[in-house]
């Protein structure tokens, strides 16, 4: 060896503000998870009750044919769908002056949202039914 003592490498015990920062960092991080939890179970039961009382397109093909024709109020997309696809869908949005939103679970979670045993990446809201999808939600175009 190098003769070198291992002091260095000795583990310090954490000083007591930073054990106080840890607890206030973690407890600050509780409350967004609740909050982005509740967010979500009111957007799932909301989108619940549109699958059952209103009109929705499941896809991209659809979904851009109905932006295309100007027949959708609000876009969904899920976190992991492709970041080309998600500009694309954005952009038509935009130009028909519709509302995207973001959904916080990924294609799989949106498509379990949706009451379906397969993966939905994106939908479009075409009647929202019974539901105020679409003056709950916040749009981003």
């Amino acid at each position: 060896g190098r003769g070198r003592p291992a002091e260095h490498l000795r583990e310090t015990k954490p000083s007591k503000n930073s054990r106080k920062f840890a607890l206030v960092a973690q407890a600050a991080k509780m409350v967004a998870s609740k909050k982005q939890k509740k967010a979500m179970e009111s957007i799932n039961s909301r989108l619940a009750l549109v699958m059952k009382s209103g009109k929705t397109t499941l896809g991209l093909k659809s979904t851009l044919k109905s932006l295309r024709q100007g027949k959708a109020k609000l876009v969904i997309i899920a976190n992991n769908c492709p970041p080309l696809r998600k500009s694309e869908i954005e952009y038509y949005a935009m130009l028909a002056k519709t509302g995207v939103h973001h959904y916080t679970g990924n294609n799989i979670d949106l498509g379990t949202a949706c009451g379906k045993y397969f993966h939905v990446s994106v939908l479009s809201i075409t009647d929202p039914g019974d539901s105020d999808i679409i003056r709950s939600m916040p749009t981003e175009s």
